[in-house]
């Protein structure tokens, strides 16, 4: 006699054990209809699973969280179906959810085409309709190694292979189609509703070079048509906001092969990247943090002695003179405790915080690299703040409130707050970490924030909070960091005198608010489709004659404006206005001053916004005037 209890705290008691299904039957018959899987005692299962002790269980509709991996690992079993429906010589290998979807890898030798998805795609739409029930199945690991041969499917009878003998496994079985997987998966293909194959690719099998080439089928599944669509126009939409795209359009920056990882700034756009630096460099100031600057290349024993040679080597790149081996910094955090340890500090000293725009260079791989937002050099609005153990929870509040205020000013109210815990590879000891995690999550607890656990995402001398950015389309943007870190300090011999007058180790707070500022550029380019509000644009205004005649005028307007601390422009090529105001509408600048022979007369300029509105004429210093009001 199961006593089952629902999320509401209802307990429902049968006479039998039951499925997830028939639980939700008991209910209501539309719960019935609508439930994809179950989660019990925390687990995600079938809604086939029976249940036969007492359990809490969640019912696990389309309207839940968990309801995506469902879909998407069901949708990957149709995939494979109507591939191997359609291409019977297609051998399977995996099919995993990913972000947003889900990819299968194939073994075919004739590959597939563009073409070929639209024919897959129609062959898995006639399965749905098809209302095939999903069935879970238990085999032992012989069993099913005998069976995928017997099919010809020799890499999945490979996968199973590699698993310990004894293990029972699960395959899951719709119409004629039988597949290796853990699940859950839907109860029948009538539930996969809103799909769309997106692209091909090539992969290694089991990821190695030296292994035969597989083709990979990458695809998306949701839980409705709405959702779907949505999606899709968000792709779309993104790839109209690219940042190289737009960085090429306005002439901001570029890369080329010569400098892989590496950017060249433009003049707009490193009047933009200024405008981001300073301001950030004002934030400093308002709060007590003193600006310094480091060496870029540091001798080997300084990175030995941090933990990074261990922990991080692979990443960093080297160099030697005189034999004597050095490494380009890929962070400020050592350097920043050599400033730190020049002259004996008092626990009257502390706080401090030391900030540095420091340059650092990381030897990622080529394959990963992607414009401006994933490079090999970077510039951080990198800080550092020693202080006590005591001290801790104020500094961790007081970096919160002013990481979500400096969001706010560049536009970004929607920001989601991950505690990221001790990686595998670390340094300290587990008491060290504790004492680190707990600190973190009492701060995010003592300001009622909501926040994700991550477990082993921490740095490896630190756990962390992580500050995600959600832009215009819903992307998420993993900028600000603060970690918490006991042992560098430690490692690298930096001390206080205390009240008691003991010599004792600063905590090290590790942060930084917009990250990487080469990323922080393409995020808000991305963010803005290159239209930023006013401040932040690297032109503000451009000014067109009419003719020639107004040529002088208008050099004499663009002279009041630059001495008023605008950024502006003039256009006085001899083309008609109507040309000039197109091209320069194409750049996005927040607004079009144009100059005729009235405006000259009356000492103004026409005014038209971004986007076309036309604000009339009115005087330089009124225009400067609504420029400063933004």
């Amino acid at each position: 006699m199961p006593n089952i209890t629902l999320p509401d705290g209802t307990v429902k008691t049968f006479d039998q054990p039951l499925s997830v299904l028939e639980v939700a039957a008991s209910i209501g018959s539309g719960l019935k209809k609508a439930t994809l899987a179950g989660e019990v005692n925390g687990e995600l299962v079938d809604a086939s699973h029976i249940i036969t002790q007492d359990a809490s269980l969640a019912i696990i509709t389309g309207k839940d969280a968990q309801a995506l991996e469902v879909i998407r690992h069901s949708t990957a079993h149709l995939l494979a179906q109507a591939t191997q429906q359609l291409y019977p010589d297609a051998q399977v290998t995996i099919g995993p959810v990913i972000d947003k979807g889900f990819y299968y890898d194939f073994a075919y030798k004739d590959g597939f085409s563009e073409q070929d998805l639209a024919k897959i795609e129609k062959k898995m739409n006639a399965i749905v309709k098809q209302n095939l029930p999903i069935e879970r199945i238990e085999m032992s690991r012989n069993d099913a190694i005998a069976l995928f041969k017997s099919k010809g499917e020799d890499y999945k009878a490979e996968i199973i292979t590699s698993i310990p003998e004894g293990e029972v496994l699960s395959l899951y079985k719709q119409g004629d189609f039988i597949d290796l997987c853990r699940g859950p998966h839907v109860p029948s293909t009538s539930k996969l509703k809103a799909f769309k194959l997106m692209s091909l690719a090539g992969a290694y099998w089991r990821g190695d070079s030296n292994n035969e080439m597989l083709q990979r089928v990458y695809g998306t599944a949701w839980e409705n048509k709405a959702d779907l669509e949505d999606y899709l126009h968000k792709l779309e939409e993104a790839q109209k906001r690219d940042h190289r795209k737009i960085g090429k359009t306005q002439n901001l920056f570029h890369t080329q092969e010569e400098a892989p990882g590496m950017v060249f700034w433009h003049p707009k756009g490193w009047t933009l990247y200024q405008i981001i630096e300073q301001h950030m460099r004002q934030v400093f100031t308002d709060n007590d943090y003193l600006e310094v600057n480091t060496p870029q290349v540091i001798d080997r024993k300084l990175w030995e002695k941090s933990g990074h040679w261990d922990k991080f080597g692979d990443a960093m790149f080297t160099t030697s003179s005189e034999n004597r081996d050095y490494a380009i910094k890929p962070m400020n955090c050592p350097a920043h405790i050599q400033i730190y340890n020049q002259g004996l500090k008092s626990y009257r000293d502390l706080p401090m915080r030391l900030a540095e725009f420091g340059s650092c260079h990381r030897n990622e791989p080529s394959g990963t690299l992607h414009g401006i937002m994933r490079v090999r050099n970077f510039v951080q609005d990198d800080g550092h703040i020693f202080c006590t153990a005591e001290q801790i929870q104020s500094e961790v509040s007081n970096f919160i409130d002013l990481t979500f205020s400096v969001y706010e000013h560049f536009g970004f109210d929607n920001v989601d707050i991950k505690l990221s815990t001790r990686p595998e590879n670390r340094v300290g000891s587990d008491a060290v970490w504790d004492k680190a995690e707990a600190a973190l999550a009492e701060a995010l607890d003592a300001k009622g924030i909501d926040w994700e656990l991550q477990e082993g995402e921490g740095a490896f001398y630190g756990p962390k909070i992580e500050f995600v950015l959600k832009d215009c389309l819903d992307r998420e943007w993993q900028c600000g960091t603060l970690q918490v870190d006991f042992s560098m300090p430690e490692r690298l011999d930096a001390q206080y005198i205390a009240e008691d007058g003991s010599k004792q180790t600063p905590v090290m707070l590790h942060r930084a608010i917009v990250g990487s500022l080469e990323r922080f550029v393409g995020i808000l380019i991305e963010h803005y489709e290159g239209a930023f509000p006013s401040w932040l644009a690297p032109i503000q205004a451009v000014i067109l004659n009419i003719s020639e005649k107004q040529g002088d005028f208008v050099a004499d307007i663009e002279q009041k404006l630059k001495k008023q601390g605008l950024r502006v422009i003039s256009d006085l090529r001899n083309e008609k206005i109507g040309f000039k105001i197109r091209e320069h509408s194409m750049q996005r600048y927040p607004y079009i001053l144009v100059v005729g022979g009235r405006e000259m007369e009356n000492g103004e300029v026409a005014v038209r916004k971004r986007g076309g509105e036309d604000l009339g004429s009115m005087s330089v210093e009124a225009f400067v005037e609504l420029i400063n009001q933004e």
